[in-house]
């Protein structure tokens, strides 16, 4: 089924909470950090790192609101950040840009579905994942295609469509919200958290752009023990939001406000106590209300403390938890997802992450064009993690981990594309000096997590390759 080496346990913190930058950097949780409920691999903007491993980088010069360090897509503090925003070369127009009718009504040419086909294929042979679906839309087309099985036990063939969690991608709808209130003149992303939330130390001086943009020095409850060593012991077990960012307020501040970038679950569940506050209303329903609804993401839900997922899914693999070995992956199927809360809790399916896509890229449909041209001028440079999404050289989005699944949610403004890649494992592959790996892991090659890597492969056959930075 999948294959590994390198024994070490698996540490939870990266899937829920790696950005996009982060994420490859974070995200994904580097291959080389474990997981953290949240997983790991090589990471991608926006997906997670594991517990106990701390991300943090320098930031040049801390102005609220400003990305450390790190891009989605890259490792999360591995570079310092620039002054002004160049990842996105023109917003504007990005902003601007309707979709066409080709886009979702017609197939991608035959040469062009051939070379992503190919990738798809050669990708997913190095990646540690028994499925995976992935799919790829421009003005032209679209192109989506399955591989592999969502059972392997049952033999039952992964198929589009199929719903999964889709881990820290999570975060980029929470920021949505916060933005949403922004634009209604209900928040600033100037208040102080004090505002809303209180008992946050430093929180006198902590912005809601800085909980955003990872800048907060809140420290991420999925690094610390007292939450990973229940959680990896019994994954059933049901978390509840003020009992998780309990547990980061006891270890923070792990720096002062706006002085680095680390990748914070616990920021983006004040996040999400912020919305519940100015709202009044429980977080699921100002989801339901505010995206799903106006989008008409039908497949895309909260589970809450329900371990269930909408039929059909895929059954998911991790070698986090006590139980996993590098030759018997534990079925984290349906291990409770709680602990991820506005951080990490959604699933969804293809059809739906393609449309989110390109509506998180352009803002169509859930933000105003001078809200959506602030989210996409938030990045440290070319490459960083803004206001809950990372920028990778004009890609923007978000990976996602969660013990068992790990989703990559990418659009390219520079030529209007969404891709996407949803697989069944957060089990990174290749020459991976920290993430733990399947004992028949070929390690000539770098490492990775499965959906990073299908990703880049895809980006490439477009002909606007994504690189994230290199994981361990």
């Amino acid at each position: 089924m999948l294959r590994h080496h390198h024994t070490t346990r698996a540490r939870i913190g990266r899937s829920l909470a790696v950005p996009l930058a982060a994420l490859t950097i974070v995200g994904a949780a580097a291959c080389g950090s474990s997981s953290t409920p949240s997983s790991s691999t090589t990471a991608a903007p926006g997906t997670a790192q594991a517990p106990g491993s701390s991300t943090t980088a320098k930031t040049s010069g801390s102005t609220p609101g400003s990305t450390p360090g790190s891009t989605p897509g890259s490792t999360p503090g591995t570079s310092p950040a620039t002054p002004a925003s160049t990842c996105v070369k023109d917003p504007d127009k990005v902003i601007a840009t309707q979709p066409t009718a080709a886009s979702t009504t017609a197939e991608l040419p035959a040469d062009l579905t051939s070379k992503l086909d190919a990738a798809a294929q050669s990708s997913f042979k190095e990646a540690a994942t028994p499925g995976a679906i992935v799919g790829v839309r421009t003005p032209q087309g679209t192109f989506t295609k399955a591989y592999g099985d969502a059972d392997p036990d049952k033999k039952i063939p992964m198929e589009v469509g199929m719903h999964t969690r889709i881990g820290s991608v999570t975060k980029t709808f929470t920021g949505t919200l916060i933005l949403q209130l922004v634009q209604q003149g209900k928040l600033s992303l100037d208040d102080t958290i004090d505002k809303y939330v209180s008992g946050v130390p430093n929180g006198d001086r902590i912005t809601i752009r800085q909980l955003a943009n990872m800048t907060s020095g809140v420290k991420s409850y999925t690094a610390d023990e007292k939450f990973t060593d229940i959680y990896f012991a019994k994954p059933e077990t049901v978390f509840k939001p003020d009992e998780l960012i309990a547990v980061g307020l006891a270890g923070s501040p792990i720096f002062e406000p706006g002085e680095k970038f680390n990748y914070s679950n616990t920021n983006t569940l004040l996040l999400g106590k912020v919305v519940e506050k100015v709202t009044g209303q429980p977080i699921v329903d100002v989801f339901n209300k505010a995206i799903l609804e106006p989008l008409k993401l039908t497949n895309t839900s909260w589970p809450g403390e329900s371990t269930a997922i909408p039929e059909p899914y895929a059954q998911g693999f991790t070698l986090q938890g006590d139980t996993a070995k590098p030759d018997a992956p534990a079925n984290a199927t349906n291990w409770n997802p709680a602990w991820g809360w506005t951080a990490g809790e959604m699933i969804s399916n293809m059809g739906d992450l393609l449309t989110y896509g390109r509506a998180l890229g352009t803002g169509q449909g859930m933000l105003d064009p001078a809200t959506q041209k602030q989210r996409l001028t938030s990045f440290p440079g070319a490459a960083g993690y803004g206001i809950a999404m990372g920028c990778v050289d004009g890609w923007v989005g978000h990976t996602g981990e969660l013990p068992g699944y790990n989703t990559s949610v990418f659009y390219d403004t520079t030529t209007d594309t969404t891709v996407i890649v949803q697989v069944n494992s957060d089990i990174a592959s290749g020459k991976c000096e920290q993430s733990p790996t399947l004992t028949d892991d070929p390690g000539d090659i770098p490492c990775s997590a499965p959906a990073t890597r299908m990703f880049v492969a895809l980006s490439t056959a477009l002909g606007h390759t994504f690189t994230p930075p290199a994981a361990k």
